[in-house]
């Protein structure tokens, strides 16, 4: 329980260095306002779409629900993670400043957690059915 209480205790220290900066900041309202943002963004798109995933895992009788909502929740933090250089408005003074190709990386990051999410899945089903096929040998 002590352990509980200093890691709150931690918590709570950094909240308030955090609005600290926060108020020392020329023009805090931005930097609320993109906190904000990122609570709505969570709360209003990826939590949902974690929920009705995981909800129609279940009604489908899926015994892996926690692999796609983990999928969706890393995919939904990337996206959030890659939205500001993805949404910039046309090209940039200097080159230097974002010189990849974001939207291509952002969909290869998109395919590749797709891919591996796949492939987990697949080698869970196939160990699964592995084990009943030994089971049911061993029976017989």
């Amino acid at each position: 329980m002590a352990f509980r209480y200093a890691v709150g205790g931690f918590g709570l220290a950094v909240m308030a260095f955090g609005g600290l900066l926060l108020v020392r900041e020329p023009e805090p309202w931005r930097i609320a306002l993109w906190l904000a943002g990122g609570v709505l963004v969570h709360d209003g798109l990826i939590a949902p779409l974690v929920i009705a995933v995981g909800a129609l895992c279940a009604a489908a009788g899926l015994r892996l629900r926690g692999v796609p909502r983990a999928a969706l929740v890393v995919a939904g933090s990337l996206t959030v993670i890659a939205l500001p250089p993805l949404l910039r408005p046309g090209g940039v003074a200097n080159a230097s400043v974002l010189p990849l190709d974001y939207a291509r990386n952002w969909l290869l990051a998109m395919a590749a957690i797709g891919v591996l999410t796949a492939a987990y899945a697949g080698a869970r089903a196939w160990a699964r059915a592995r084990a009943r096929r030994r089971r049911a040998a061993l029976r017989s």
